[in-house]
């Protein structure tokens, strides 16, 4: 079995211009906390989703245009 996502594609040693890579957001909004954003890329599941999402505190996610 490998844990190679199926989303990526050219040579992962490369730069981030290499890559093109599509990601999904989920946003778990808490009633008593911070809401959390989870990013993923679509279409995995098991060892290879969970190895692969980021999350975070939703105020810590910004535009991409205001950070270029």
């Amino acid at each position: 079995m490998s844990l190679d996502p199926d989303w990526v594609t050219g040579d992962a040693r490369g730069g981030p211009d290499d890559l093109d890579v599509e990601l999904s957001l989920t946003v778990v909004q808490y009633a008593d906390g911070s809401d959390r954003c989870t990013m993923y890329p679509p279409g995995l599941s098991g060892v290879p989703r969970m190895s692969t999402w980021l999350t975070a505190d939703r105020s810590a996610f910004v535009p991409l245009d205001e950070m270029q």
